[in-house]
């Protein structure tokens, strides 16, 4: 099963305004709630490319298997700052791309908030699988497959 959650925290090392830990079928998305959402989010958008970089996450997309390395579309997350919901987040999801659409005046710890069930809907489409230690993690209720 896949968990993602995002959680707006006391303190980050210095420099670090977002940071994401990753291990098998979690993922932990830490902001730093002291700081302006803007800074936060652009933070964000590098640890993300990081992360799918990794090569490690999938979407399927019909009965294609997307990733960071797919030609011409590789996988990729972005964070917005741009209102396309009321005082919360909306994720779009297309082939090769989740756009997260943030309204501008949400502070960090409401962002924080908000993507926790946007990303819970997104997620329960299985859409996306993770490869760890030769194992796929999705949300299939079935057991983990090896590969």
């Amino acid at each position: 099963m896949l968990d993602v959650a995002y959680e707006a925290v006391e303190y980050l090392p210095p420099g670090r305004l977002a940071r994401i830990d990753e291990d098998r079928g979690r993922i932990r998305v830490r902001l730093d709630k002291h700081q302006p959402l803007a800074d936060v989010v652009r933070q964000l958008n590098i640890e993300i490319d990081d992360l799918m970089a990794s090569a490690r996450w999938f979407q399927l997309w019909d009965d294609e298997i997307v990733s960071h390395n797919t030609p011409g579309r590789p996988l990729r997350i972005e964070y917005l700052l741009e209102r396309k919901e009321e005082y919360g987040s909306c994720v779009e999801e297309r082939k090769g791309l989740v756009s997260v659409y943030i309204d501008p005046c949400l502070n960090t710890a409401a962002f924080a908030a908000s993507m926790n069930p946007a990303t819970k809907r997104q997620l329960s489409a299985g859409r996306w699988f993770q490869l760890y230690a030769g194992e796929i993690i999705d949300n299939s209720p079935g057991p983990m497959s090896q590969v």
